[in-house]
């Protein structure tokens, strides 16, 4: 049974398998969920009650029109109807954006939110990621994004706030100076899926400012801040003209009956949710220091409802999530599938006090070798490979038979150019940590040299072919980064408002024109946009082997196993 329940991760590549699926391999009873980020304290137990006596209704008839469910939604929140899209999660909003608004590039900091790297690669765009530095706590410097998206030309950035899953968080005045930095690209989104959380600031959400500019999105979720992640439903905010054209696109009947239910619930439930968000966030705290306890793991500071931890050295993330499972009925989420992220490090959902302590005692048994099991320590005969990427990489990788893109692009028969090679590891730079993107003038690696490849034969199946060793571009030299001390998150400080900064206090020097290959014909699906990087590359991997462990390729080294000062974030 256990191996039955732990073999489900192997076969979901992005995201942990469903609570469902883990229940039908189990006993019937769900573990203690450390791994779903939604509130534990909404809907209160007599909601649910409400919500059970209604089911028959609930579920035998249609629902509302989606117009009808968001004029109630927006009468609540005091937002005008037509700056806003309800969708059936956000996830479906994400596949419209890209669809409609993004042309051929995006921006994105990582790790983060799978589906904002995943879901523009599987339609050919060209995903730019920038990598969060763990020398800086992944804390985004929005100055260095912005020198990155001029440098590499992108046309529509991201920023997630608090990201996920590190939980880091951007003052709203930050935010809007980026977003009117950015009023030349296609496009720039918000995410604010979990800023119901934040108490780093009293207004911290960029909705208002939004709705004015003719180039942003916010998007928002209810699923997580309600507790309700089975509904599926989540909303954007911007401008008429492309809030109207998103709303456009989805069907009339998008949104489920239960989801009519609990908007039209709300307004009679306004402060128990501002309760239960407010113990959530006594619960983070606490949390935060029971695991800071914890010899070698480090805690990042977070303003979601949701911890980033590094577990110590030698404990490897796949085993420690296994064993949790099987032997404490706990399921944490593993992040080595996650791009700029490693196995190492697990997203720990906040949960009431009897559950961490719950959670405390399996990590001190798994870690530190008090169970019959001995430490958590890398077991490679029991398959821990499977951490190996994003699920646009396993795709490529099962649909070329392990030749990954070059195969992929060889079967189309087009002639296609291949992707660039990945760029050098950024360059740490001074003070902060923080990278300094690969076009400002640093070395690059020559090209990956690709081997030419024999088509693979149509009329039988065949082995899968052994993968082609690639060699790998030198790094550039890196100075050692500095362990820094993180403050407490009752430490964040609220900067005095300043004079929002002029556009060109972003913008970088131009740089040279980038050295594009001529079109030959539309980019096979599945294939990156001429330019772009694949997850594989990114992660400086083939695409066959397992990321280096220290989630960043050409990391010098990693800091002390005690942590960086045990930040309780």
């Amino acid at each position: 049974m256990a191996d039955n329940v732990t073999s489900l991760f192997r076969s979901t590549a992005a995201h942990s398998p469903s609570m469902a699926a883990l229940a039908r391999e189990s006993d019937g009873a769900g573990p203690v969920d450390f791994c779903i980020p939604c509130n534990p304290y909404f809907p209160t137990p007599a909601m649910f009650d409400e919500m059970a006596s209604r089911l028959r209704d609930i579920i035998t008839y249609y629902p509302s029109s989606a117009d009808t469910i968001t004029a109630e939604l927006c009468s609540l929140l005091q937002l005008p109807p037509q700056c806003v899209a309800m969708g059936n999660g956000s996830t479906e909003l994400i596949t419209w954006i890209d669809h409609l608004l993004v042309r051929e590039s995006l921006a994105v900091p990582v790790p983060t939110f799978g589906r904002w790297t995943d879901q523009p690669m599987e339609t050919g765009k060209r995903v730019d990621m920038f990598p969060l530095q763990e020398s800086s706590g992944f804390a985004l410097d929005l100055a260095q994004y912005a020198e990155f998206i001029r440098a590499r030309g992108t046309r529509v950035a991201v920023v997630c706030n608090p990201n996920n899953p590190d939980g880091g968080f951007l003052h709203r005045h930050a935010v809007v100076q980026f977003m009117d930095a950015m009023a030349d690209l296609d496009l720039v989104v918000i995410d604010e899926s979990f800023l119901e959380f934040a108490d780093a600031e009293n207004e911290p959400s960029v909705v208002q400012e939004a709705m004015l500019r003719p180039n942003v999105i916010v998007l928002r979720s209810l699923g997580k801040n309600f507790g309700l992640h089975g509904i599926r439903f989540g909303y954007l905010v911007a401008n008429p003209a492309l809030a109207g054209r998103v709303r456009s696109m989805l069907p009339k009947w998008n949104l489920n009956s239960f989801a009519e239910h609990v908007v039209f619930m709300l307004k009679e439930h306004g402060a128990e949710y501002a309760q239960s968000l407010h113990q959530v966030r006594r619960d983070r705290m606490d949390m935060s220091g029971q695991l800071s306890s914890l010899p070698g793991l480090t805690v990042y500071p977070s303003q979601g409802n949701f911890l980033f931890v590094r577990l110590p050295v030698g404990a490897e993330g796949t085993v420690v999530r296994d064993r949790l499972l099987t032997e404490h009925r706990i399921l944490v989420r593993e992040c080595g599938n996650k791009i700029g992220s490693s196995s190492r490090f697990l997203r720990l959902v906040v949960r009431p006090q009897v559950d961490v302590r719950r959670l405390v005692t399996g990590l001190e048994q798994v870690l530190y070798g008090t169970s019959r099991r001995g430490a958590a320590v890398p077991e490679q005969a029991t398959g821990t490979a499977y951490s190996s990427g994003t699920a646009a990489v396993d795709r490529l990788v099962s649909q070329t038979n392990g030749a990954g893109t070059r195969g992929l692009a060889q079967a189309a028969g087009a002639g296609m150019p291949l992707p660039a090679a990945a760029p050098a590891p950024a360059a740490v730079g001074p003070g902060g940590g923080m990278p300094v993107p690969a076009a400002a003038g640093l070395p690059q690696p020559e090209p990956l040299p690709v081997p030419q490849e024999a088509p693979r034969p149509q009329p039988a199946p065949q082995p899968a072919p052994q993968p082609v060793p690639v060699p790998q571009p030198q790094p550039v030299p890196l100075p050692q980064p500095q362990p820094q001390q993180f403050p407490q998150p009752a430490a964040y400080p609220e900067p005095a408002p300043q004079p929002l900064a002029p556009a060109a206090a972003f913008a970088a020097p131009a740089p040279a024109p980038m050295q594009v290959p001529p079109p030959t014909g539309p980019t096979p699906p599945g294939v990156p946009a001429r330019g772009g990087l694949t997850a594989a590359q990114v992660r400086g991997t083939d695409g066959l082997s397992m990321a280096p462990a220290t989630g960043w390729p050409g990391a010098q080294s990693w800091p002390d196993a005690a942590g960086m000062g045990q930040a309780a974030g």
